[in-house]
């Protein structure tokens, strides 16, 4: 026991020793400490978003109404809707029965009639839309324990009038605490799965890719201790000591890294940008004892790889590596089938399933498709060296057996291409995923901006709707729009009704029920693409029925009124009122803010790919510049590096481009055709290899120069 023990000691200390002696010993150092930062990185993130899920159902359940018949009611209960920008508000109507009314968690007692309690973020954001006046006077804030997260908009408003007794959208509430919640940040909540798969497939593909490539900088030298060691007599454990010896310092540091920004956020709420939502620290700080774990499983990991990819032969006939830069492992092959299988395959899975299938076919796909190109390009490295034998050419026979001889060079040098264009190609798609009411809606926008405002009301009298008129914004046209649907075969249509005056506004002739509207203003050209077939009609009075088949139309002289025309709405004595531009609903969907958090995971993860790209071109240039300094002594003339590094450096990379561009444009296809929206954007993707190639060409001149100058310098070694 105690000789295995001393016989490990001395073998980590050959570890260590070898971290410092090695060719690029601090250019791996780095790299493994970066790798190990982003592994743990994206594991510390998706902990906090486990913990963040769980603190936010547990706030929701705490404020949730507990329903009951009227008798036992001590409180009327009822949820509406607002947006400040283009971000949603939820607003929650109450009206109490008795005076020991029940509060939610964040309310210490109600406000008096006519008074408004609202949360930070919404009183930070909505300051310069009237939000303190908009839907009553402004009484205080809500704490953050009754909020879902310190970045939901939500407001508690206590009505001035007693609700009618038959309106069904007022509950009886006898509690708090009832579990249901889903009023504010809850109401459109996507499982915690979403997240944490775009999370991994986005920044954790890119994470482990760094880690491959920095665990096999230097390789050849390492290669040749680990074949030393077995033919020493050494096994795979002493071979695997020395390996974690050599990486467990830049690992763990790397791992401690990691853990500062989570530090922080465990002890400061941390806005997360550019998404707007704000991280509450009280989740990540609960969820400690499991970053912990979570960290130490994530050095694990990284040193696994180390480990992984660093074998040799273990039958014992031969002291060759048997490493990833001889030849392509064909179950690597098999696995990239593999994944091209589940993405085929993800349409025929039930639908639930089929974005999860999808992703993880993406991500294995992703991250072996290098190997396919690695294939290639070692066939085409014998075909080249052939030929440069039979013409005479140096250079293409140096560089063909050069690119036969090392392909796991091409796989970590197109590994970073790779990833990176699915990466940008997953980010246009997903961002173009907002559907075709969404892409309306922001299309209106641009061309009308907020001139046509939808007001949702019920049961308003001629009274109260001239009321109404009265606080609109000066020259706004009042109207009100009724919805048809007579059944087939008879399509359905929609009214627009009002006084003589206000349709001329809008350019529509006064001629009874079925006037026309040639020549009308863009305001009604929008009208028609939201609502399709329309009629005007003149009204003297605007009213509004309580069936639920009319709302309100507010036409305004300029945009940015909004704010005005929703203060003059809910100072209305309906609560149930509604106000949003036309189109609006749709720009504050949650799928509006995806694009938000997928350029978060994506910029992320592209950050990782460039570091892996970077650390994989500087390590082979370490190398190639010390092989190939000789040949200027055997040819007399530096041409030659021009050469040879264009055929193992940038002829694959190019290669890589092109297989991965045709590759990225059918998967981008594929997933819109699965998901049935979104677009691809053919000149994002041309710039993408446009860019990669002009990488590719980068690189070769970069390592023909390397070379050259370590010619210079270069004298016999007995090496």
């Amino acid at each position: 026991m105690k000789e295995s023990i001393r016989t490990a000691g001395k073998l980590i200390r050959i570890g260590l020793a070898a971290g410092r002696s090695t060719p690029g010993d601090r250019l791996r150092w780095w790299g493994l400490f970066g790798a190990a930062a982003a592994v743990a990185f994206v594991t510390l993130a998706t902990v906090a978003t486990v913990a963040t899920y769980h603190g936010r159902e547990t706030r929701a359940d705490a404020r949730g109404p507990v329903i009951t018949d009227s008798k036992d009611a001590a409180l009327l209960y009822r949820e509406g809707g607002d947006s400040v920008g283009t971000r949603p508000v939820s607003i929650v109507f109450v009206h109490p029965l008795t005076p020991e009314a029940p509060v939610p968690t964040g309310v210490t007692r109600w406000p008096e009639p006519g008074q408004v309690l609202l949360s930070p973020e919404l009183l930070r954001t909505g300051r310069g839309e009237g939000i303190l006046t908009r839907y009553g006077t402004f009484a205080g804030t809500i704490t953050t324990d009754g909020l879902v997260t310190p970045s939901e908009r939500i407001a508690y408003v206590r009505v001035a009038d007693t609700p009618p007794k038959d309106d069904p959208r007022w509950m009886h509430v006898s509690a708090f605490g009832s579990g249901g919640g889903a009023t504010g940040e809850m109401a459109d909540q996507r499982p915690v799965s979403s997240p944490a798969l775009a999370s991994w497939a986005l920044t954790g593909l890119p994470a482990l890719a760094l880690t491959v490539v920095a665990a096999r900088v230097g390789s050849r030298t390492r290669d040749r201790r680990s074949s030393l060691l077995q033919a020493l007599g050494g096994t795979w454990r002493h071979r695997m000591i020395v390996n974690i010896g050599e990486a467990a310092i830049p690992a763990a540091l790397g791992t401690l890294a990691a853990l500062l920004p989570y530090a922080v956020t465990s002890v400061r709420d941390t806005r997360l940008s550019p998404t707007g939502y704000i991280l509450d620290h009280r989740d990540v700080w609960a969820a400690w004892p499991t970053a912990a774990a979570s960290a130490a499983v994530s050095l694990l990991a990284v040193l696994s790889i180390v480990v992984g990819t660093h074998r040799i032969h273990r039958d014992g006939t031969s002291t060759r590596p048997a490493s990833f830069t001889s030849r392509v492992p064909a179950w690597r092959l098999f696995v990239c089938g593999v994944g091209v299988a589940l993405v085929l395959t993800s349409q025929y899975v039930p639908q639930r399933a089929q974005l999860a299938v999808f992703t993880c076919g993406t991500v294995v796909m992703w991250a072996f498709l290098s190997s396919v190109v690695a294939l290639l390009t070692r066939h085409l490295g014998s075909w080249l060296a052939d030929s440069g034998k039979r013409r005479g050419h140096a250079g293409r026979m140096i560089g063909g057996r050069w690119t036969h001889a090392h392909p796991g060079v091409i796989v970590r040098l197109a590994l970073a291409m790779v990833i990176g264009i699915g990466i940008v190609a997953q980010m246009q798609v997903w961002t173009s995923r907002l559907g075709g009411h969404s892409h309306a809606a922001v299309a209106t926008h641009q061309r009308i901006k907020d001139t046509v405002i939808e007001v949702a009301a019920s049961n308003m009298t001629a009274s109260q709707t001239d009321r109404f008129r009265s606080s609109l914004p000066a020259g706004s046209v009042l109207l009100t729009r009724t919805f048809h649907d007579p059944g087939p075969p008879r399509d359905p249509w929609v009214t627009i009704a009002g006084s003589c005056r206000d349709l001329r506004t809008l350019h529509v002739a006064c001629r009874g029920d079925k006037g026309s509207a040639a020549g009308s203003r863009v305001q009604v050209e929008e009208m028609r693409r939201w609502y399709g077939d329309l009629r005007f009609t003149q009204v003297p009075r605007i009213t509004v029925k309580p069936d639920g088949t009319q709302s309100l139309l507010v036409v305004t002289p300029a945009p940015g009124q909004l704010a005005a025309v929703k203060q003059a709405a809910y100072t209305l004595p309906n609560p149930s009122v509604q106000v949003q531009a036309l189109g609006g609903n749709w720009l504050g969907s949650s799928g509006s803010r995806l694009p938000n958090w997928i350029q978060l995971f994506g910029v992320t993860g592209i950050l990782f790919i460039l570091v892996a790209g970077a650390v994989s071109a500087a390590a082979e240039f370490v190398r190639i510049r010390h092989a190939l300094a000789p040949l200027s002594v055997l040819t007399g003339h530096r041409r030659v590096f021009r050469s040879v590094t264009s055929w193992p450096l940038t002829v694959p990379l190019l290669i890589a481009t092109l297989v991965t561009g045709a590759v990225t444009a059918w998967h981008s296809v594929f997933f819109i055709a699965l998901v049935q929206e979104g677009s691809v954007s053919w000149t994002i993707l041309t710039a993408g290899i446009a860019a990669c190639a002009a990488v590719s060409l980068t690189v070769g001149f970069l390592g023909a120069r390397a070379a050259a100058r370590e010619a210079d310098q270069w004298r016999p070694a007995a090496d």
